[in-house]
């Protein structure tokens, strides 16, 4: 089961990918496999030289006892210090952001987090990518 950041793409424009672990708590880490999560608000920020998911709604599981999560809880992204350090110069110099983009399992079962450092688009690059995207839907409307 994954879980998308849909508006991401559109948002921004998505340079360079990171893979992160999550820091999650047994009832997060069940809700996320039966895919009861949205990435829309999800953000990232640096606080004392570690990076944070801030916003990431993870619905609370059902059959817990009275041991639940928050539901809308800052959560540590796992990243080996280099790229911490390589991302946090990046954000700063260059005003560029992080965006969540996809939770997911892999095959050892960790949730993992991927991150994209990515550039804010203006509106008309948001306009283009719509037209764009028609022109393409067209096209393989009129080849099928």
């Amino acid at each position: 089961m994954e879980i998308l950041n849909r508006k991401a793409r559109h948002e921004y424009n998505l340079l360079h990918k990171y893979e992160a672990g999550l820091v999650l708590k047994g009832t997060e880490v069940k809700s996320l496999r039966l895919g009861q999560a949205n990435m829309s608000d999800a953000w990232c920020l640096f606080e004392h030289g570690e990076l944070y998911l801030k916003n990431l709604h993870i619905n609370e599981y059902e059959h817990a006892s009275m041991f639940q999560h928050e539901a809308k809880g800052t959560r540590k992204l796992l990243l080996h210090k280099s790229e911490l350090k390589k991302l946090m110069r990046r954000v700063e110099e260059k005003g560029l952001t992080i965006v969540p983009y996809r939770i997911y399992f892999s095959e050892r079962g960790h949730a993992k987090c991927e991150i994209w450092l990515a550039q804010g688009k203006k509106e008309y690059d948001k306009r283009d990518t719509i037209k764009e995207r028609d022109v393409r839907r067209d096209i393989d409307r009129s080849l099928a």
